[in-house]
């Protein structure tokens, strides 16, 4: 017969971090209906985390964002530097983009809504311990919309395009002429007619259209 401490060494070792009690009751009652998964620990508070990780072996923590005290990010990164072996899957009820990439800057495996089903939930600790990185899916357009637009930014400064030649390269793409630019920007015509020489230096293009279908391949327009 295999002894209880047997089983939860053959197990995924987890930790619930979250202010709720309810909440607590629910994940650790989910949790106990897969014989992989063993719930070793939980904490109510940020305060309590790296006390009890000092004392228990955990590999995954399922961690609150909103809590008293600590929040939830600033837990991830105190764990992050003290046991990095530890994975964190963040588990709140706040859709919101900038939790989402504070979260990711501070080093979590995961980031999931509470709404989560109970048959992902167990899927996802398993693979967050697989070496995955997971996402809830209606934050992944965000994800991908801040990656193309630093992705935009370092093109742009590689190029030497300014932020105020690219928008001249827009207004040259909606048809502007040089006055109506001169116009939009409160400049001189000759001092747009310059900086327009100037982009089609940078871009190598000999005239405005190869300039915009430059900005364009390049995905900057």
């Amino acid at each position: 017969m295999v002894e209880q401490r047997d089983v939860e060494r053959e197990s995924i070792r987890v930790m619930i971090v979250d202010d709720h009690p309810v909440v607590r009751h629910g994940l650790r009652s989910l949790l106990q209906g897969h014989p992989d998964l063993a719930v070793v620990a939980e904490a109510e508070d940020g305060a309590e985390v790296l006390p009890l990780l000092a004392d228990q072996d955990v590999d995954v923590l399922l961690l609150d964002i909103q809590m008293r005290g600590v929040s939830g990010i600033q837990v991830a990164r105190r764990v992050r530097r003290a046991h990095p072996q530890v994975k964190i899957i963040i588990l709140t009820t706040y859709d919101d983009e900038n939790y989402l990439h504070e979260a990711l800057q501070a080093g979590v495996h995961a980031f999931l809504l509470k709404s989560v089903s109970h048959e992902q939930l167990p899927d996802a600790i398993r693979s967050v311990m697989a070496g995955e990185r997971l996402l809830t899916p209606s934050l992944v357009s965000s994800v991908v919309a801040r990656y193309q637009r630093l992705a935009q930014d370092c093109a742009l400064r590689q190029a030497g395009i300014l932020a105020d030649e690219l928008r001249i390269l827009e207004a040259i793409a909606e048809g502007a002429s040089n006055k109506e630019i001169a116009a939009r920007l409160y400049w001189s015509e000759a001092t747009v007619k310059r900086k327009v020489q100037e982009i089609l230096e940078k871009l190598g293009a000999a005239n405005r259209a190869q300039a915009i279908a430059e900005a364009v391949r390049r995905g900057w327009i």
